[in-house]
């Protein structure tokens, strides 16, 4: 609690000595998403994204967020004469924590960002073909959190934000099978102030 405290209280001295800009928005968008998994072909399914975040700076911007997605993949395997197949499919709360840098004039600010992201699932729906999970038991067994991280450009046209990421994995969703979420996403957001 105390470093929670410390580093809000930093953040705010931080933002007053740099009279940063302070943004407050929602934000909403579709993810293209896959599974990696070891031995097995891979195929994006189409999901979604929508939530809040926040930007504090200047030039170098502070961006947290919190949004609910949906992601996940599709994959198949032909090993011994025998096909095996899945689909599973998250709802996910995504914590993402982004360091970014705004250049170009007031009325279309130009954006990078990149940072870590914490997802934490809080639903999943899986379907394994029969063989699948009798031939490797612990196949659909998925940690709740994972680590990862984004990377991406955008766009503000006065109070509307565009922006396109790319987010990969620093942790393993199933260590087992080193399965991995990777996923682009667009999205369209706006700024309250």
């Amino acid at each position: 609690m105390k470093k929670l405290l410390l580093s809000a209280a930093l953040l705010v001295a931080v933002c007053i000595s740099a009279k940063a800009q302070f943004n407050l928005g929602i934000k909403g968008g579709v993810n293209f998403s896959h599974i990696d998994a070891n031995n097995f072909h891979n195929s994006s399914i189409t999901g979604y994204q929508a939530g809040l975040f926040a930007r504090v700076g200047g030039g170098v911007y502070l961006q947290p967020e919190l949004y609910i997605s949906s992601c996940g993949g599709d994959f198949d395997s032909y090993q011994n004469n025998t096909a095996y197949n899945g689909h599973i499919r998250f709802t996910n709360l995504d914590v993402p924590l982004l360091l970014g840098l705004r250049f170009g004039p007031k009325n279309l600010n130009l954006r990078v960002m990149a940072g870590p992201v914490y997802n934490y699932i809080l639903n999943k729906d899986e379907t394994f073909s029969a063989n699948l999970t009798s031939a490797f038991n612990d196949f659909g067994h998925y940690n709740n959190s994972t680590l990862g991280y984004q990377a991406g450009a955008g766009i503000d046209l006065g109070n509307v934000t565009f922006d396109a990421r790319y987010q990969g994995g620093l942790s393993h969703i199933n260590s087992d099978f080193g399965q991995t979420q990777r996923l682009w996403a667009l999205s369209i957001g706006f700024k309250f102030f």
